[in-house]
């Protein structure tokens, strides 16, 4: 039986089918293409409907008529009665949540905020989102029916039903970690008007990215921890309960709704989107393996906070990290190997200090480290991550997102039994790889 993967990312969306035969799973990309924010009259948004076209065209590829569709967390569509679209659809690296924080936190204090969704305050996050425009279109939030995030709409066009699944919902910051269902009393103390607020279903595959990752890691036991790694770094552990303490909070773990009932209780760290960014300012568009080849050249020591958000979308990273460096009274960095080299390092040493909070904020001792994503491919950065953490990295499947999501398909075909069958197979269908301390 063959399952399709709708895997859309930040920077590029696929259609992916996967197949089990003989106790191995293969996947066959079947159709690519590019994703990116844009400018539209100065706010940054995404081109939804080119998505949802690219969607088609792959499904139409292979005559699939049902797929797992996951995305990015956070950002929504909205739609009126008539099931059409309101507004832009805003990027969540837009401004226009600047200072929300402030406006959400003067009707539900952060320290509550935390202890009843259990999600960490990040200015991107649809609850700041949707104050932005309760402030300042507040007629596009009354006028409105219907909010959808990224992967509910998309699904909505492809087969009617709107919905809010729910991996992808307990990144807004406004579901209940206790009832996994919409936090109804903080949505009425914000003003956000009931309606626009889908039933949350329970049971489907994962349509947040990492919850899909996170269910194709191929852990031997629970002593691992999980990096889901490429634009973003999603560094944590699968948990059956969630944790709410004022030491997790002030530490930046969040706690997001997770495959069968679980919870990921991770940190963001900003991730590959540094060395993307570096990417795009240079000429001819050179490839990672050449970025990464003169970061191993180069001998520069600097250190930056990955986590400032200085890094979150600045008009040049180059500019940003160099600036970073001389406020930290450490030498600014030469060229482009500089300052390459200074974000790997400065990545990996925030991959071993989250680790260390890991354990403190769980009680749990973690002995080895794996790393899905596109960025398990980076080996410069897996063998940083591995001598800085002093733990054993294993890097791969590359395709975590993906492989994630059609694995929670077989599951719920039955036509694999548990997780644990799933992740013996996971090991045997692809190369993983090791890196020592």
């Amino acid at each position: 039986m063959k399952y399709m993967a709708i895997d859309i990312g930040a920077s590029s969306g696929r259609n992916i089918i996967g197949t089990l035969d003989s106790g191995r799973i293969s996947l066959e990309e079947v159709h690519r293409f590019p994703n990116g924010a844009a400018e539209r009259g100065g706010t940054l948004c995404w081109d939804v409907e080119g998505l949802l076209a690219e969607v088609k065209t792959g499904l139409e590829k292979c005559g699939c008529r049902g797929a797992g569709i996951d995305t990015w967390g956070v950002d929504f569509v909205l739609l009126d009665k008539d099931g059409g679209i309101l507004g832009d659809t805003v990027a969540y690296r837009d401004s226009r949540t600047n200072g929300m924080d402030a406006e959400v936190e003067r009707l539900v204090p952060y320290e509550e905020h935390y202890t009843i969704t259990g999600i960490q305050k990040q200015l991107f996050n649809t609850v700041y989102q949707l104050m932005a425009l309760k402030i300042n279109d507040s007629a596009l939030l009354e006028n409105a029916d219907c909010m959808l995030l990224m992967p509910d709409y998309l699904h909505y066009r492809l087969y009617g039903e709107k919905r809010s699944e729910y991996t992808i919902a307990s990144t807004t910051g406004l579901v209940s970690a206790e009832t996994r269902d919409w936090a109804w009393p903080i949505i009425d103390r914000l003003g956000f008007p009931r309606r626009i607020f889908q039933p949350i279903a329970h049971g489907l595959t994962p349509s947040h990215d990492t919850a899909s990752a996170f269910l194709a890691v191929p852990a031997k036991d629970k002593h691992s921890v999980y990096i889901s790694s490429g634009t973003w770094s999603l560094l944590g552990v699968l948990s059956d309960t969630t944790i709410l303490t004022e030491e997790a909070r002030k530490a930046g773990f969040t706690n997001e709704g997770g495959y069968g009932g679980t919870f990921r209780f991770l940190k963001n760290i900003m991730g590959l989107w540094m060395i993307q960014s570096v990417q795009s300012e240079l000429p001819d568009n050179p490839s990672y393996a050449i970025l990464e080849q003169q970061a191993r050249e180069s001998v520069y020591d600097g250190l930056v906070d990955v986590n400032s958000s200085v890094f979150f979308a600045p008009e040049s990273m180059s500019r940003a990290v160099t600036q970073k460096c001389i406020e930290a009274g450490q030498a600014p960095p030469d060229n482009t190997g500089d300052i390459l080299r200074c974000i790997y390092r400065s990545l990996a040493r925030e991959y071993a200090g989250s680790i260390r909070e890991l354990e403190t904020l769980t009680g749990r001792r973690y002995t080895s480290i794996n790393i899905i994503g596109g960025g398990s491919q980076d080996s410069f950065l897996n063998e940083l991550t591995a001598k800085t953490s002093g733990l054993p990295v294993y890097a791969g499947p590359v395709e975590g997102t993906a492989l994630g999501n059609i694995v929670s398909q077989m599951l719920r075909s039955g036509e694999l039994p548990d997780i644990q069958t799933a992740h013996k197979i996971i090991r045997n269908s692809f190369d993983i790889k090791e890196y020592l301390p």
